[in-house]
């Protein structure tokens, strides 16, 4: 069945309406995403997902600000540490994909019971995956932190900076998780509220525990790790006594923490694949590096800055994407697969229009936006270059994180973690190489071919998904 890239006038909610939904979205609501209007259901799911997307956006920037008023050896403990935990942060999001799918589905079924049990296992999953994590890493702090080439005073240090973040990574992996089942039940204003209240605590506890202001003790950069870990900790505690307390769509009780081993092969299995699919993707930047290498300090740091400024801006476009993930899960549970296409380009019609706004941001104020963050004449041109050539792809982006999370949505991972292999492992870092040294590119030829890969990732999902063999994903 052939179904337009655009959303009918149907779909779109009028004018004097938005506002409306917007302040909805933000409350919370009951509504049904299986048969609300499409436009009206992507909106308030999208809002919320966004506004939690903004909020984590800020938390990065807030962080290494006041760790950085400790010094170069302090920022330098954040940076390796945080290298380490990009893995944790990867099997999280790849946990998650399991989580929204099963809810999701289960949820579309008008099955409480199943989106319950589904939950269940995968609190399970991420509790068993971040014991191991602290068992066997955070003694190691201080022979992680050399392997990754620390200096002896970083060790010294920041040795309890990375031993309380590799030790309270449960509130890492369980804040990911647990938030997905929000996500994948419709409480999108839930998972919304729980990640504020997480970050604002972190940002307001930073500096009292890194500084030592009035009662509280000295910690220095191990005090941003305390400060990160009662955050989210609190998060965590109050997103467990909403599922358990029964005010959520998805409502628990200790049976549903009774190990089910056929559904946790299913959750395994979905997990599983998609924590493989997220790390093709974060592992192949290390190759982009490595040929940057190549060119010297200057394109290095030009790339550093502009890809930095990208995904701050793009971030809460994950928030459309995580939209279209929960109105497929949905909708194919209640054996409405055109609905659930219907909703995944809507979806991502919205995500075009947010990422094109600010595409043009960025070709038309690159030198500006980068001159906030450097000043060296020879890094300035790479950052403004990566700026302007990497944002020329935003729209064809825009389809392509929309349809990813689609795919996700339906169970059906392995066809996105198939599309990143070999768009990104096969194309883009032989692409990036081939242009940077034998075309007279340079450095930018590593840019051009991040836009030219992402570019071919959204059209190659864009095939594969109107082929529709997602509606038929078993979960």
């Amino acid at each position: 069945m052939t179904v337009s890239t655009l959303p009918s006038p149907d779909d779109v909610p009028e004018s004097d309406g938005i506002f409306a939904t917007i302040r909805e979205a933000l409350r919370g609501s009951t509504l049904d995403y299986t048969t609300a209007p499409v436009g009206r259901a992507v909106i308030m799911l999208a809002v919320p997902m966004v506004m939690e997307m903004a909020m984590e956006s800020i938390f990065a920037v807030a962080d290494v600000f006041w760790v950085a008023h400790l010094g170069a050896d302090a920022v330098a403990t954040v940076g390796l540490t945080e290298s380490m935990l990009t893995m944790i942060y990867t099997a999280a999001m790849g946990l998650s994909i399991g989580a929204t799918a099963l809810v999701a589905r289960r949820t579309g079924e008008q099955d409480p019971e199943g989106a319950s049990r589904a939950a269940g296992q995968s609190i399970l999953l991420g509790l068993a995956v971040a014991v191991a994590i602290a068992v066997l890493a955070a003694p190691q702090a201080e022979n992680l932190l050399r392997m990754m080439g620390a200096s002896e005073n970083v060790v010294r240090s920041g040795k309890g900076f990375t031993g309380v973040m590799l030790g309270g990574n449960a509130t890492v992996l369980l804040l990911f998780m647990l938030n997905a089942v929000f996500r994948g039940s419709g409480d999108a204003a839930v998972a919304m509220r729980v990640l504020w209240l997480g970050n604002i605590l972190n940002i307001i506890l930073g500096p009292c525990f890194i500084f030592g202001l009035g009662p509280f003790p000295r910690l220095g950069v191990a005090g941003a790790a305390v400060a990160t870990n009662l955050g989210r900790g609190t998060a965590v505690a109050c997103q467990l006594a909403i599922l358990f307390g029964g005010r959520g769509r998805v409502r628990l009780a200790p049976r549903h923490l009774r190990l089910d081993l056929p559904l946790m092969r299913s959750v395994l299995r979905l997990s599983g694949s998609g924590t493989i699919q997220i790390l093709i993707g974060t592992a192949s930047y290390i190759g982009l590096v490595r040929i940057l290498s190549i060119f010297g300090s200057p394109a290095l740091a030009g790339y550093t800055i502009g890809m930095r400024v990208i995904m701050f801006a793009i971030l809460p476009a994950f928030g459309v994407s995580n939209a279209a993930a929960t109105m497929v899960g949905q909708n194919l549970g209640a054996g409405r697969p055109d609905r659930a296409e219907r909703a995944v380009w809507t979806a991502a019609f919205y995500n075009v229009v947010f990422l094109g706004a600010i595409g043009l941001a960025f070709l038309a104020g690159a030198p500006l936006i980068a001159g906030l963050f450097t000043h060296d004449a020879e890094v300035l041109p790479y950052a403004v270059s990566c700026l302007r050539t990497v944002s020329l792809g935003f729209l064809f982006y825009a389809y392509g994180m929309v349809l990813t999370q689609a795919f996700n949505g339906a169970g059906d991972t392995w066809t996105p973690t198939i599309i990143n292999l070999f768009v990104f492992w096969l194309w883009e870092i032989p692409l990036a190489w081939w242009l940077s040294s034998h075309t007279g590119l340079g450095a930018r030829g590593v840019f051009m071919a991040l836009t030219i890969a992402y570019s071919s990732l959204a059209v190659v999902s864009a095939i594969l998904f109107r082929r529709g063999r997602w509606k038929k994903a078993a979960v």
